[in-house]
């Protein structure tokens, strides 16, 4: 379902509840239907594909609309973000554990620097860095 945000939207879902709940009664009424399981069971075999023949329109273009990520890596993204700050042993505490930032190219050390711990979604934990170099591969936990 589309959400409804303007008005126009919300007036165009209101009616579309208002023609299922007019319509529909009278037509169980005409089918004899009294009780709810036969009721699921005619929703589901003749007023849904009833309706949606009645009221279905094709893709104006062959094909799927769907295009390729070209964004950075989701994994970045899909994950709990949690801000640090590196102590003087160059490490950061996360739920108990400590974990050590290696140094790395651009950086000998980040002791008082502000950082992330990315819980990702297979668990597995990061800190990127500022400049785009991921560290993840380089935490050592304690």
């Amino acid at each position: 379902m589309i959400a409804a945000y303007s008005p126009q939207a919300r007036g165009r879902s209101e009616r579309m509840f208002r023609t299922h709940q007019d319509r529909l009664p009278c037509e169980l009424a005409l089918a004899g239907i009294t009780d709810m399981a036969a009721a699921n069971r005619y929703l589901c075999e003749v007023y849904r594909p009833a309706f949606n023949a009645e009221f279905v329109q094709g893709a104006m273009e062959e094909g799927s609309a769907f295009v390729a990520w070209i964004g950075g890596p989701l994994d970045d993204i899909l994950c709990e973000r949690f801000e640090r700050t590196v102590g003087n042993d160059n490490c950061v505490s996360f739920e108990g554990m400590k974990l050590q930032i290696q140094a790395d190219r651009h950086r000998c050390h980040y002791v008082k620097g502000k950082v992330a711990v990315l819980r990702r979604t297979d668990g597995a934990l990061a800190i990127p860095s500022k400049n785009g170099v991921a560290k993840g591969g380089k935490i050592a936990q304690f």
